[in-house]
């Protein structure tokens, strides 16, 4: 259990595709990886890059914490970091997921944005950390009743780049057709 947690968060596995896929690079080392972060609210795609900035595996009191954290690069909704970590009790076997976070609205100059923020912001970010600990606990007993953890999906990148695949992840993100109509919104907090 601990190896595939472990597994599910390094790829980032966890999240609700419905509200939010992540980009990379999986040639990329964990530690100082960049993602694009594309979140989804009604019609609106927001693209939010964060950096990898520490990973983490420590062992003391009986618990071994494996993780790491990233930071919100300029032109995100928020500034803040975000870190996630598997415990594991040395003792009972026990494996917890744990999302810390800290963050605040970015100085955001549209003022459509900034309200829809002041307005949804909050309840957004309790549904992600909610829905994240929900996906842990399906794909991880969904692997113990022998399913396979899902992996993220490379894909080519189309545009003439040459630094290889990106992942996108959840790859069971599936289109939709409002995707055709969405409106795309890039650096929203520049």
């Amino acid at each position: 259990m601990w190896e595939t947690t472990c597994r599910i968060v390094h790829d980032y596995q966890f999240t609700d595709h419905k509200r939010l896929r992540g980009i990379y690079r999986p040639s990329d080392p964990l530690s100082g990886r960049n993602m694009l972060l594309q979140g989804r609210f009604a019609v609106l795609r927001f693209y939010l890059g964060v950096r990898v900035t520490e990973v983490f595996d420590t062992g003391d009191d009986g618990h071994r914490v494996w993780g790491w954290t990233y930071e919100t690069l300029d032109g995100h909704l928020e500034q803040g970091r975000l870190t996630y970590e598997v415990d594991k009790d040395l003792r009972t076997g026990d494996v917890e997921f744990r999302i810390r976070a800290f963050s605040r609205r970015a100085p955001v100059p549209n003022p459509i944005y900034r309200l829809g923020f002041a307005v949804f912001g909050r309840a957004v970010q309790l549904e992600f950390y909610h829905r994240a600990g929900q996906r842990i606990r399906d794909l991880v007993a969904a692997h113990l009743r022998g399913a396979p953890v899902p992996r993220a999906t490379e894909e080519t990148t189309g545009d003439g780049d040459t630094g290889g695949p990106i992942v996108v992840a959840p790859h069971d993100s599936p289109t939709r057709w409002s995707d055709r109509f969405a409106i795309h919104v890039r650096h929203p907090g520049a």
